[in-house]
């Protein structure tokens, strides 16, 4: 994915006219952050640079999607997405739209998405994982659970669902399960923070907390070589009993301007921080922010 993506900014650098490329690197700049192989910041530069001397519509969802994790501009993002919504189906899109909206916490919003993108393109496994985690999100359990269990079974080897499902598996008390498919997708892409992060996660909540810290300690290590991401750290130390190291990655996602920050805000596994003054504290970023799009009558 790096690789791509200099070769789409050398491609851009010797033909300013070659929108399509700017396009494929609005995409790999919005995946990479997600995925934990890039900076935020790194790839807001590269997106602000792509779009210096052409914004072809293709853009405009990557473009949105910086202006609310990178420069937290609600406003700006929904003017970007509202400029973009006439498009025609894009996985792509579906994937920073509906990250966005779940972010925001509009998950029936979210869910709709989701589900209308599945009808269209029924065999995206990362669509049906998506969408059992929107519910899982959304605080129901019972239709995260029967969503990411019709997920494994329907795509056995596909990684999304087999980190979904680790999650939120592992959340509902299903630890043997849980902590066998974090195993193999560890297994299988090593490389992979949230493969990582999931199976320690998956230890943590099976009581099996040496090999969890163990776990917490070389992705520590990792951190100090290369951007990592944070925000999944905090439910691994959440459910270790310590609140403090938890609020801890929630503050360096948050300054790394992580796109799953907001997200994990939500996430009910987090539900010891509740309460919290500096937890509270993080909570009011997106409060701000809604009310900022508000008075600019942004908002529904």
């Amino acid at each position: 994915m790096q690789d791509a993506t200099h070769h789409l900014l050398r491609a851009i650098e010797l033909d300013p006219g070659l929108n399509p490329a700017r396009v494929e690197l609005a995409h790999l700049c919005t995946a990479q952050p997600l995925y934990g192989h890039m900076a935020p910041s790194v790839a807001a530069d590269h997106l602000r640079r792509a779009s210096e001397a052409a914004q072809p519509e293709g853009m405009l969802p990557a473009l949105a999607w910086i202006g609310f994790y990178a420069d937290r501009n609600l406003p700006r993002a929904l003017q970007l997405f509202s400029r973009s919504a006439h498009l025609a189906y894009n996985s792509w899109n579906v994937r920073i739209g509906s990250h966005f909206t779940l972010s925001r916490r509009r998950f029936d919003e979210g869910i709709a998405q989701l589900r209308e993108a599945i009808r269209i393109d029924p065999y995206q496994s990362w669509l049906h994982a998506r969408l059992a985690w929107a519910y899982h999100l959304a605080g129901d359990a019972s239709m995260s659970l029967q969503l990411i269990r019709d997920a494994l079974k329907r795509f056995p080897d596909s990684e999304p669902p087999r980190m979904y499902g680790s999650l939120i598996l592992s959340f509902n008390g299903e630890t043997v399960a849980a902590v066998e498919l974090s195993r193999r997708l560890r297994h299988q892409m090593p490389h992979f923070d949230l493969a990582t992060m999931a199976h320690a996660y998956a230890l943590a909540v099976a009581g099996e907390a040496a090999a969890a810290r163990a776990i917490l300690d070389h992705l520590e290590w990792l951190s100090r070589e290369r951007y990592a991401l944070k925000s999944f750290l905090a439910a691994i130390y959440a459910v270790l009993g310590d609140p403090e190291r938890a609020l801890t990655a929630l503050r360096a996602a948050e300054q790394s301007r992580c796109p799953w920050f907001f997200q994990m805000l939500a996430d009910p596994r987090l539900k010891p921080l509740h309460g919290h003054p500096e937890f509270q504290s993080m909570l009011s970023i997106l409060a701000g922010m809604e009310a900022e799009a508000e008075r600019e009558g942004l908002t529904e």
